[in-house]
């Protein structure tokens, strides 16, 4: 394995709303002050990556990954940033597809995304969506997303 990482070392977040250490509720602002503290210092530790998961709950401060780590590529120099998930089966993957490289042209290259159908259901709903069409919404957006990735390396 002479020039090859083995394995790869980071860190991951929702950007849980638990209560503090005082037992108080943490606000969505102050989590995600946290979060782009922890990324930064997981970019100072040498942590190979520092990933941020969506949810669309109130018990949660990640409603846009990319959002949050554009603020993280900003206090960040090395690490590479993701997202731990985009819930693709409730995206506009065009959308999801543009953010993400605009992303990467913030971070200089650092962008990664992983798309999934999404652990909680009860946000489908708010996009306008019908549950029955679950895995329909993830296989039509995921070809798409794959589809919008080929052209594009086509055209660089």
């Amino acid at each position: 394995m002479s020039g090859t990482t083995a394995f790869e070392f980071g860190i991951f977040t929702f950007g849980e709303l638990t209560r503090g250490a005082d037992g108080a509720p943490l606000s969505a602002a102050g989590r995600l002050r946290d979060v782009l503290e922890w990324a930064k210092v997981a970019d100072e530790a040498g942590l190979d990556v520092f990933g941020v998961g969506e949810h669309h709950r109130a018990d949660f401060a990640v409603s846009s990954p990319q959002v949050v780590l554009a603020a993280a590529a900003a206090v960040t120099s090395r690490i590479r940033l993701t997202s731990t998930v985009t819930v693709l089966s409730s995206a506009d993957p065009v959308r999801t597809f543009e953010d993400f490289a605009t992303l990467d042209l913030i971070s200089g290259g650092r962008a990664e995304l992983t798309a999934g159908r999404g652990a909680y259901t009860e946000s489908f709903p708010l996009f306008g969506q019908v549950l029955a069409r679950y895995d329909e919404y993830f296989e039509d957006r995921l070809d798409l997303l794959l589809r919008l990735r080929e052209l594009c390396d086509v055209l660089v």
